[in-house]
């Protein structure tokens, strides 16, 4: 009889569907639910919902430049000149840059975006539901491949107990009820429970989105918790949300957005063996809906922290031979405008 190869299919295909539903509650679940922060979020915050980690450190190495702290030459070498940190991103860059405090740009972005002060903050963005952690996206992928692999074998149980089936009819005129209608239920419920499943391609939430459209309307953005004055605070607010691409101050924006084909050697890059930190958020982050499954964004920077996607199967972000990729996409259009006249990156000043 064909009830044992229908149980097997079942069974294979609530499993599956348990197991989607139950990573689907986990990537969902908010653990610090909080309002809308508005215009308020911090300048870090920002960065890592506008553009992932990447956008973050170029965020502070933008900020450290204007005050003066660190240099960023034409061949994209940084130069830290002022080695006090003022937040422990500022201590992740410093401490990336060496002994020397002097690093090409990709391996100090590679670095720093791998440290726990980084790391934490996307961390933090998701317990107050406004992104999704890439971990738990991906244990929602892999459920939802096995629940794949289920239906796959449904109609390979299906053909086998048709057959018999058949045979049976054919050699004993056994005119049993057929095997087809049980398992036609079974694969139509399946596809449908899997398609209502998928859990979407941004990395970003609807309430993430709606927190950056806060941000993005109305007068240029700043953030208040920053020094510096107001010139200073749209030029920050302005890279947080758009990325280095923004910058007018031509010699800075090249060095900061220029691809380095050369990448660092050693074992700097994420790898899956690298115990020394959970990490979890790739170079660049899902904006409103541009990325994929895999993780990497159209927003942010152009390539992810590594050189395979953020979606592989260990929580590390690729190889030591890339980088965190530059920044020379923006994540839409910033609210800020830079007059004509006005140089983001020199003493003038960017808005009025």
């Amino acid at each position: 009889m064909w009830h044992t190869e229908f149980a097997v299919a079942f069974v294979l295909v609530a499993v599956s569907m348990l197991w989607t539903t139950i990573a689907l509650r986990r990537m969902r679940r908010v653990s610090d639910p909080q309002g809308l922060p508005g215009r308020g979020l911090p300048l870090a915050d920002a960065a890592f919902l506008a553009g992932g980690p990447t956008r973050v450190v170029d965020t502070v190495i933008v900020r450290m430049e204007r005050e003066g702290r660190l240099v960023v030459s034409r061949d994209s070498t940084v130069t830290v000149t002022d080695p006090a940190p003022r937040d422990a991103v500022e201590a992740a860059l410093i401490e990336a840059a060496g002994p020397a405090r002097r690093q090409q740009l990709t391996a100090l972005r590679r670095q720093t975006c791998a440290s726990p002060a980084v790391q934490q903050i996307g961390d933090r963005l998701a317990a107050r539901g406004l992104m999704l952690r890439p971990d738990l996206h991906r244990a929602v992928v892999r459920a939802r491949r096995f629940w794949g692999l289920a239906l796959l074998a449904t109609v390979v149980l299906a053909v086998v107990s048709g057959f018999a089936w058949v045979d049976r009819v054919s050699t004993e005129r056994d005119f049993s009820f057929p095997p087809f209608p049980a398992f036609a239920v079974l694969l139509i419920v399946g596809l449908v429970g899997l398609l209502a499943t998928r859990p979407g391609r941004a990395r970003i939430t609807p309430a993430g989105r709606r927190q950056l459209s806060l941000m993005q309307q109305g007068s240029p953005w700043r953030p208040h918790d920053v020094a510096g004055d107001r010139t200073d605070q749209l030029l920050y607010g302005a890279v947080a949300l758009g990325g280095a691409a923004v910058l007018t101050d031509e010699a800075l924006r090249e060095a900061m957005t220029a691809r380095l084909a050369a990448a660092t050697n050693g074992s700097t890059g994420f790898s899956g063996s690298d115990s020394s930190s959970s990490v979890i958020w790739c170079g660049s982050s899902g904006d409103s809906g541009s990325s994929g499954d895999s993780g990497s964004s159209g927003c942010g920077s152009s390539s992810s922290c590594g050189s395979s996607s953020c979606g592989a199967s260990s929580s590390s972000c690729g190889s030591s031979s890339s980088s965190c990729g530059s920044s020379s996409s923006s994540c839409g259009s910033s609210s800020s405008s830079c007059g004509s006249s006005s140089s983001c990156g020199g003493g003038s000043s960017c808005g009025s």
